[in-house]
């Protein structure tokens, strides 16, 4: 884990300031947008450029884990997400849509540095991250047209721009340049993918300062959507933390494997949302800054898990 990414909380929460605060210039306001679409493209190129998917066939090879993370994290986890908003946000219809769109994400990088840290399977977190992928770019259009569609009414266009601006394109050309650079794999690997590995935060705190810049005076009037989401992406975290746990035991995982099941289904992958509401959703600053909010709740649950999975394994050794 770069340094980057040790602070990445830290990071992210400067860039929400310091774009409040350029908001405040109307200069910055007027043309911060522009700049929000270039920098995020940049990010996602470096997250798909970071995932070679010849590791594809790894995914499958534990057929167990595999099959339960998948349906967890695609069948489940939509449902669940829809039905917290249902609850808690069906008065703040922007949220609940960024909210759905946080949830249906798997994360696709940092939660392997916890589930290091918590004496996990690694290289089985690690096997599914490109089938993990792969389908929320596929399915993501699919949850909005039908759990965002219930909400308010999405347009299919949209949806499908903002898939193949945000999505579709980086995503090409990421494995455009593997392909180019086949031969120079040293290059590739020790060169270009740390770069990109390491500004990937700095892409995406640029794209988050220039997106609170061109909205700043509109959310500075709205920040009490922190004390609304709270409840909610505690609750997810909590719910499906307890039920990978409780399905990691019916299927006798080993403690490693159990660990990785917990991981991958609450990390959540932000910027990915992040993305496709900038393009899908201009007009609607809130749904965009659900996304902002999440992961600076995200993290901290995630280093708190980690340590608990770490205090569950002692009391299980001591207590054989």
């Amino acid at each position: 884990m770069n340094v980057f990414e040790k602070f990445q909380t830290i990071i992210i929460l400067s860039a929400v300031g310091i774009g409040l605060l350029l908001g405040q210039v109307a200069f910055f306001e007027t043309y911060a947008e522009s700049f929000i679409i270039p920098f995020l493209l940049l990010m996602l190129y470096g997250l798909f450029l970071a995932i070679p998917l010849q590791r594809l066939k790894d995914a499958f090879k534990n057929r167990k884990f595999f099959s339960t993370s998948t349906i967890i994290n695609f069948v489940w986890t939509p449902v669940l997400a829809w039905g917290l908003g249902a609850v808690f946000l069906a008065d703040h219809p922007a949220l609940w849509i960024g909210f759905i769109m946080l949830m249906v994400t798997p994360c696709t990088d940092w939660y392997l540095m916890f589930t290091s840290i918590a004496k996990g399977n690694v290289h089985l977190s690690t096997s599914v991250l490109p089938i993990n992928l792969i389908l929320q770019v596929v399915l993501l259009p699919v949850y909005l047209f039908i759990f965002a569609g219930t909400i308010e009414p999405i347009p299919l266009a949209t949806i499908g721009e903002s898939i193949v601006l945000v999505l579709v394109i980086p995503f090409a050309l990421a494995h455009l340049t593997r392909y180019v650079m086949r031969k120079r794999e040293a290059f590739l690997n020790k060169k270009l993918v740390p770069f990109f590995a390491m500004a990937q935060i700095f892409f995406l705190s640029m794209a988050i300062m220039a997106m609170f810049a061109s909205q700043g005076k509109y959310l500075i009037n709205n920040l009490e959507v922190i004390s609304v989401l709270l409840i909610p992406v505690l609750l997810f975290f909590v719910v499906n933390f307890l039920l990978a746990q409780s399905v990691g035991k019916a299927l006798k995982f080993s403690y490693e494997d159990t660990v990785s099941l917990s991981l991958t289904v609450i990390a959540r992958n932000s910027p990915v949302s992040l993305a496709i509401a900038v393009i899908a959703f201009p007009d609607q600053p809130l749904i965009a800054l659900a996304l902002v909010i999440g992961p600076l709740i995200e993290l901290p649950i995630l280093a708190l898990a980690s340590q608990l999975l770490l205090s569950l394994k002692r009391t299980n050794t001591e207590k054989s």
